[in-house]
């Protein structure tokens, strides 16, 4: 089990720069999972709205908490107790239930029976690997649901139609089915890394009718770009897979991702023209593969802002491989190119080479030890 630390809740509503703005992107970590709050904030914010309402004259009835559960501001807080099952009587106000860091092994049909007005659901760090079909029925208003580090072999059934993120990281699904996500149009993001995902694990419509903004498939076991995604992806998270290429037609799909993470891979190639498709991207990551050059169509992507294309096998960078012949053409500056661990001989690079970058320090070559 993991120590007991404060709940990080996330939002996956991601503020992205318009098209026509020349704004310099907020470059964040690779790892960044989109974190804006966390218990302390949410109380805070469940306050408000208790402040804001009409007085009343009879103070409401304290609801019942459940043994050893700290229960304050609608969240109920049962993380770090050795619970083997979801409490009984839990208060029928719950707006946030932190259940992480148990031994709980299974969602039964009841178990969340009464809590419609439910906003976050809080599982990570237990022992689930089954989930009843009607578990969920309850939870009419439910947005977030945090299901990580647990046994589950298949997203569960009839999640709530009302939820807006899903993390199901460390799992052991293997398959996702076709209408595994049916009628969550109001999902924006998906966190599904470190389980055993093959490409050939997607079915066809696995994703149909999602209009994501946010999808991690990392740590798993994929050997290529996913072709059957949500076109409407913003961010996709590919890291420390399988993949060894990028093929011309791979990420034809998503045009709108201004975030793309590809490290930790095997890329060897990626075809000219397959940047092409991506004409908003500002942040790319290709840190930690194979690359022998510089992918082409770089200077082309009049919005790329980050490029992480250290720890791979590059020699040579040219005068034209990152800064368009036209400076006109680029809308906006780099903030951040990342070359160090390639064996390029600095004394090489023409003094040009980075015109349009906002800062020599934004240029980072390092010292490269074979």
């Amino acid at each position: 089990m993991f120590t007991h630390s404060a709940l990080l809740l996330t939002l996956c509503v991601v503020h992205l720069l318009a098209p026509f703005s020349a704004l310099p992107f907020e470059q964040k970590g690779f790892w960044d999972f989109q974190m804006d709050g966390d218990i302390g904030e949410l109380m805070k914010m469940m306050q408000d709205e208790e402040e804001g309402s009409a007085v009343e004259d009879i103070p409401p009835t304290e609801p019942v908490c459940p043994f050893s559960c700290h229960c304050h501001l609608r969240v109920v807080q049962c993380s770090d107790l050795g619970l083997t099952a979801v409490p009984y009587d839990l208060p029928t106000d719950t707006r946030l239930l932190d259940l992480q860091n148990n031994y709980i092994t299974e969602l039964r049909e009841n178990d969340f029976k009464g809590l419609s007005n439910l906003y976050a659901l809080v599982l990570n760090n237990n022992q689930i690997s089954r989930v009843h079909p009607r578990a969920f029925m309850p939870l009419q208003r439910m947005q977030k649901l945090y299901f990580s580090h647990n046994y589950l072999t298949a997203i569960p059934k009839n999640l709530p139609l009302s939820l807006v993120e899903l993390r199901i990281h460390d799992n052991r699904i293997r398959k996702v089915a076709e209408g595994a996500f049916a009628g969550l149009g109001n999902m924006n993001c998906i966190e599904m890394g470190r389980n055993p995902l093959q490409n050939s694990a997607f079915e066809p419509g696995a994703f149909r009718g999602l209009t994501l903004s946010y999808l991690r498939i990392s740590e798993a076991r994929l050997t290529g770009v996913p072709t059957d995604l949500p076109d409407s992806l913003r961010e996709l998270h590919l890291d420390h897979n399988q993949i060894q290429a990028i093929e011309m037609m791979d990420l034809s799909r998503y045009r709108n991702l201004y975030r793309l993470g590809l490290g930790f891979n095997h890329i060897r190639m990626i075809e000219d023209g397959s940047l092409y498709y991506l004409p908003d991207l500002r942040e790319l990551h290709l840190e930690n593969n194979q690359l022998n050059s510089i992918p082409s169509g770089l200077s082309n992507m009049k919005y790329l802002q980050v490029v992480y294309l250290h720890s791979n096998n590059i020699t040579h960078v040219g005068v034209n491989d990152f800064c368009p012949v036209g400076f006109e053409m680029k809308r906006t500056y780099y903030s951040a190119i990342s070359l160090f661990s390639n064996p390029i001989n600095l004394w090489e690079v023409q003094p040009n080479t980075f015109r349009c970058v906002t800062d020599r320090l934004a240029v980072q070559f390092g010292n490269y030890r074979k």
